[in-house]
């Protein structure tokens, strides 16, 4: 297989990745910066991503800035926040068309990275600290953030879910921070982080297109230079945890649907051996239409609306999710439990076991076509310090066994039941 492979060097104190390839028209800029999931942390980082992409020292308005990335043939720039396992990532992305495509000879990466230098390392100040009018923008519209989670019924029940399964652990924290310390961080605790954050925590730099590795790294150390110190390590995931009981939780609210969701425990992550199985367990258990879940749940027992699982590779969790009428929750369960069971005595067709096998592939393979998909594999490997080569999944998957499944399937224990249900209905 012709395989695409990131060159990776050290640069300044950052990690610089790039991908040289002539598959897009585009070039696409990502940059990471690292952050522990810590309650000290996670709402300045959840703040900052969305106070620097407001404007800048040269662009002080969000019209100005757009109005730039519009006269760079329509670039498309944002800024965000993600959690992977027990970190929390801080993400700007710049999608820009490459120059060699376009009649005019301007140089449209250089003003790119010059771009996202201006961004990262000129914010707009005031009185030496971020604008007060951006931050407190920003903070209403975080807030309103958090608080509509209670509007999307799925996602609120899996965050439900998380928390009480991690109720120790610093997984429990949204990616948003907590909404109780959003009115106590100023527009000074603000910019002292970003000036922490930017001199000691790792930065990686992806640049993927039809560019030259060399020509890239000349344009970061021009325009994307960072005060950098000492480098601190972020502690990894913490993924191994004993489950001692199996904890049930039943909360009411105003709801039409009931929304059963079930965590489990794999005590394995991205970086283990076994993990490529693990991928296949929860492909077959429900991760597609043709799964255990959607199939028995769902079709042939008529108890859900939905019936899917999926993984968290990092935190090593497999979560079910399902919607079911209240009066069904003991059925649901049951039977839900039974497909667990089989999993682990391997007891798997060989159409779930083939479905799910050229499913995931397929999946993998597309990735190819998608430079975020790209990067986003690569920098899952480095945050868990094993990096996998696509041939090696897609190898991986050929050649697991439905005993290789239940080996996955016997270390996966359930540690928390979680049901929402509508008020007054019967118990």
């Amino acid at each position: 297989m012709n395989e695409l492979l990131f060159k990776s060097e050290e640069q300044n104190g950052i990690s610089l990745h790039v991908l040289p390839t002539e598959k897009f028209k585009t070039n696409t800029i990502m940059i990471h910066i690292e952050l522990p999931l810590t309650e000290s942390f996670v709402t300045k980082g959840a703040l900052l991503p969305n106070v620097l992409q407001r404007g800048s020292e040269k662009y002080p308005e969000p019209a100005m800035l757009q109005r730039h990335l519009n006269s760079l043939y329509g670039a498309i720039f944002s800024a965000s926040v993600m959690k992977r396992g027990e970190k929390q990532i801080i993400q700007l992305y710049l999608e820009i068309a490459n120059e060699k495509f376009l009649s005019d000879a301007r140089p449209l990466l250089e003003e790119g990275v010059q771009f996202l230098g201006e961004i990262l390392t000129r914010p707009l100040l005031e009185n030496g600290a971020f604008s007060e009018k951006f931050v407190a923008l920003e903070k209403d519209a975080l807030a309103k953030r958090i608080e509509g989670l209670i509007d999307d019924k799925m996602r609120y029940a899996n965050q439900r879910v998380t928390e009480e399964m991690c109720k120790e652990e610093p997984y429990r924290l949204l990616a948003y921070g907590v909404k109780e310390e959003i009115p106590q961080v100023t527009a000074r605790d603000l910019y002292d982080f970003y000036k922490e954050i930017l001199a000691s925590y790792p930065v990686d730099i992806y640049v993927v297109g039809d560019v030259k590795q060399e020509g890239v790294a000349a344009l970061i150390d021009k325009h994307l230079t960072l005060s950098r110190t000492g480098i601190k390590e972020v502690p990894p995931t913490e993924y191994k945890k004993e489950v001692v009981k199996e904890n049930v939780v039943v909360e009411e609210m105003q709801v039409s649907q009931g929304k059963l969701n079930i965590g489990m425990r794999t005590q394995i992550n991205y970086a283990d051996d076994q993990f490529i199985h693990l991928m296949m367990y929860s492909g077959v258990l429900g991760g597609f239409p043709h799964s255990k879940l959607f199939t028995n749940v769902r079709e042939k027992a008529s108890l859900a609306y939905y019936a899917v699982s999926q993984l968290e590779s990092h935190k090593g969790l497999c979560m079910i999710m399902s919607g079911i009428e209240t009066e069904n929750y003991e059925k649901a369960v049951e039977i839900i439990k039974q497909q667990l069971e089989m999993m682990k005595r391997g007891e798997i067709s060989d159409l779930e076991l083939n479905q799910t096998k050229a499913t995931l592939s397929n999946q993998l393979r597309e990735s190819r076509d998608s430079a975020v998909a790209m990067v986003n594999m690569d920098y899952n490997g480095r945050l868990n310090g094993r990096l996998r080569s696509l041939e090696e999944m897609l190898d991986g998957i050929s050649g697991t066994s439905k005993e290789d499944i239940a080996r996955v399937a016997q270390q996966v224990e359930i540690d928390t039941i979680y049901f929402l249900r509508g008020k007054g209905e019967a118990k």
